[in-house]
């Protein structure tokens, strides 16, 4: 049995449906069914989302002020005012400022633009880089993904008579900034018809009124900011992503080489992940360490080599960036597993002096993953006496709300149910996480602190080809609101495999159904090959891929996760080497077994783990999910009484016998007869002395000898007196069957031939008729 560390939650797409858009669309069955799983009810719906065109796009002047802010630029642009573009210092703000920088220079703007220092100045809005812009003479500013909760700052540039353009996309408050234009898609609430842009979405939409026709040469821009904000890929972001990363897979921007040069990206494949694990964290990577005009600077770049030189110098922070997220990680698990008020909460709040404010919400991230547990991490300001940073949740604990229970001792936040920000007094930090963890005790169930895993692909063997998976990566982009889809291959069997990699820490399995077969690869999961067994129905977790080799294309699976809920037969019978089955048995989960004294003083020093030694009053045996049985009990009714009271999930079989007597086998009956003749016409016979002599004459092994003449001692047709042997002949008539040695050496052959040298699959039933 394994059972994965995560709950899985498997949905079903409607089988109908998917039936029909297989049959309408002429579609793969994966296909159909991702289809199904992402709200296609119809086949309309299908074909929508899968010939997007500008169709997709909306009116910029639907959106509300849009005239109003087109007029005010233009009016600026006719008096040639300075006009500073404000951005912020994440993937989406830099990609928004450059967006909003092309658009205004190719209007013959005198513009700049100004990016707040995380560290120095924090997110949006910034009275001091107010009145520094008032001082080089700019009279508009615009902001592009930030503002709209500048209230103080916005004012500030107002009472020293520079007009304000907002462009945002994050949730408003309660009030609105002192702007003279707003541009938001959700404000007022309805007016747009698409509310879920990004930042950078938003500085499209403008720059797309300002053009008057839509501006394809900056949608490559649009693409990277959208996937980095995660912001729900439908609608127009779908589009606009989608139009992206085509345009990049064909691109001559010198930032888009040089990004796939740093990145060791193939342009051509360029895809949703490519950014999103290659090109928007080092774009986010300079702002987390310093100041983010270099990504703005990159993303201009007009010549390779400046491009090149950018791009190499956002690489080397997004290295830095990740050691420094290492170092922050381990100091944190460090500090969790010492303490035990921190460890045995179920909200994590943890600090550090001197943390890096701008990864600790990555942290926060890793944590989760490690712990599952709602998780605060702070950086600690020994100087101001204030602890800044991040927080990331799980379902179930609505972190704005909980968060907002506080604002006594929590001044300053804000975020929404998963993620968070904020600043509080260094001394209230013991507080806040007793505190949370008595909220989190109140609504959060043991079930809930199980990470879920939700499986929306059930695949059948006969649907997998290299032809449906080819098939299936034109349907992205995939992201929020569209998330790559989780596949499951349900009971499944393997009919082969084996470790792989230079350290055997990769695995490569065949698995069937019994009709198809399909190969599959389990990076850094050599360890299932100790843990899985032919014969057993198992379920697995993961992705589609294509495996191309001499031109040849072949479907694979990568897989994720495992589970089985069937016991499972490990055969290690017949290894002599100890160390070779020793090694891959979870020595702290099993209770070793042996029933016989000998086999304990023989394997005590090898295993150098407590061996139990096992009676026929079983005092001493309890439920065990892993057991290794040794040898071989003295009847076969112990072991099953054995195998009741332990209940194993798994089961070792070695079955150590070093007198072994199966291939010795039983005298036949003739051999019997000869033998006691030979004794009856030799009364008083020196048995002893001659023995040996005896069993070279016959060629009969000495033991079987020895054997017979114990059968005969014990049923009372041979006595011995002074060392002869004579036979009874007044002896009781009995079968020899009945003689105490004989039906133990009967019963361990017939137990050695069912235990030992039966064939896998014989041994495995055995065990399944006793364990059921």
């Amino acid at each position: 049995m394994i059972l994965s560390k995560k709950r899985w939650r498997v949905e079903r797409p409607d089988a109908k449906l998917v039936q029909t858009l297989q049959n309408d669309l002429q579609l793969s069955a994966i296909a159909a069914k991702i289809l199904a799983a992402r709200g296609c009810t119809t086949t309309t719906d299908a074909e929508s989302l899968l010939n997007m065109t500008e169709a997709n796009i909306h009116d910029p002047f639907l959106m509300h002020n849009m005239a109003e802010a087109v007029a005010r630029i233009e009016q600026a642009l006719e008096n040639g005012e300075k006009i500073l573009v404000y951005g912020d210092y994440d993937a989406d703000g830099v990609t928004s400022t450059t967006v909003m920088l092309n658009v205004l220079l190719d209007l013959g703007a005198d513009v700049s633009f100004k990016i707040p220092n995380r560290f120095i100045h924090g997110y949006g809005p910034h009275g001091d880089l107010f009145r520094e812009a008032c001082d080089e003479g700019v009279k508009l500013i615009i902001t592009v993904d930030n503002g709209i909760s500048g209230i103080e700052p916005i004012r500030i540039a107002k009472d020293l008579g520079m007009d304000v353009i907002v462009t945002d996309h994050h949730e408003p408050g309660d009030e609105l900034p002192p702007a003279d234009i707003i541009l938001h898609p959700r404000i007022p609430e309805g007016h747009y018809p698409f509310g879920e842009l990004a930042g950078v979405g938003v500085t499209f939409k403008l720059a797309h009124a300002l053009y008057r026709e839509l501006p394809t040469h900056l949608i490559e821009l649009v693409a990277v900011g959208t996937i980095a904000d995660l912001v729900p890929l439908v609608d127009e972001n779908r589009y606009l992503v989608k139009r992206g990363i085509e345009e990049m897979r064909r691109s001559l921007s010198p930032w888009v080489l040089a990004m796939c040069e740093v990145a060791s990206a193939e342009q051509a494949k360029i895809n949703e992940e490519t950014i999103g694990f290659y090109f928007g964290p080092r774009l986010n990577a300079v702002g987390r360490l310093g100041e983010a005009a270099p990504g703005v600077e990159l993303l201009m770049a007009e010549d390779h080599a400046k491009a090149t030189a950018l791009a190499k110098q956002l690489n080397a922070c997004n290295s830095e960036r990740k050691d420094i997220v290492k170092s922050i990680t381990d100091q944190a698990v460090a500090l969790i597993e010492s303490d035990e008020k921190i460890r045995n909460s179920l909200v994590i709040v943890i600090a550090g002096e001197g943390w890096n404010a701008g990864v600790v919400g990555i942290v926060a991230s890793r944590l989760v993953e490690l712990y599952y547990r709602p998780t605060i991490v702070l950086s600690l300001d020994n100087e101001k006496g204030t602890a800044k940073g991040s927080a990331r949740s799980i379902e179930g604990f609505h972190l704005y709300n909980e968060l907002a229970k506080n604002r006594d001792i929590l001044p300053h936040f804000g975020g929404h149910p998963m993620a968070a920000g904020m600043t509080l007094a260094s001394e209230h930090v013991d507080e806040l996480r007793l505190r949370l963890d008595a909220q989190a005790k109140a609504c959060l169930s043991q079930e809930q602190l199980t990470p879920v895993l939700t499986i929306d692909i059930p695949l059948k063997l006969d649907e997998i080809s290299a032809d449906a998976i080819e098939e299936i990566s034109t349907l992205g982009p995939y992201g929020t609101d569209f998330p790559k889809p989780v596949y499951v291959l349900e009971d499944v069997e393997i009919s082969s495999m084996r470790k792989i990699g230079a350290a055997e820490n990769h695995i490569k399995m065949e698995l069937t159904d019994g009709y198809e077969k399909l190969d599959s690869v389990g990076f850094n999961k050599g360890h299932l090959h100790d843990e899985l067994t032919y014969g057993i129905k198992v379920s697995f977790t993961g992705d589609l891929q294509i495996n191309e080799w001499q031109g040849r294309k072949k479907a694979q699976f990568m897989i994720e996760d495992v589970q089985t809920t069937e016991w499972q037969l490990f055969d290690i019978r017949g290894i002599r080497q100890t160390a070779r089955w020793l090694n891959t048995i979870p020595k702290e989960e099993v209770t070793f077994i042996a029933f016989r004294q000998e086999t304990v003083t023989y394997y005590q020093s090898l295993i150098g783990e407590p061996i139990l030694a096992v009676d026929s009053s079983l005092s001493n045996v309890e439920q065990s999910n892993y057991i290794v049985l040794l040898d071989l009990p003295q009847n076969v009714q112990l072991l099953e009484n054995v195998l009741q009271k332990t209940a194993p999930s798994r089961i070792y079989a070695h079955f150590y016998m070093p007198d072994s007597q199966y291939f010795n086998g039983l005298p036949t009956r003739e051999q019997f007869a000869w033998y006691y003749k030979f004794l009856k016409n030799r009364p008083a016979f020196p048995l002893n002395m001659h023995l040996a002599d005896l069993a070279k004459h016959t060629g009969w092994p000495l033991d079987a000898l020895k054997f017979m003449t114990q059968v005969f001692f014990e049923l009372g047709f041979v006595k011995m007196e002074s060392g002869l042997t004579t036979v009874n002949v007044n002896a009781t008539k009995q079968a020899l069957t009945e003689a105490p040695s004989y039906k133990q050496r009967s019963e361990q052959i017939e137990m050695e031939q069912k235990l030992v040298y039966a064939p896998y699959i014989e041994l495995k039933q055995w065990f399944d008729e006793r364990l059921h």
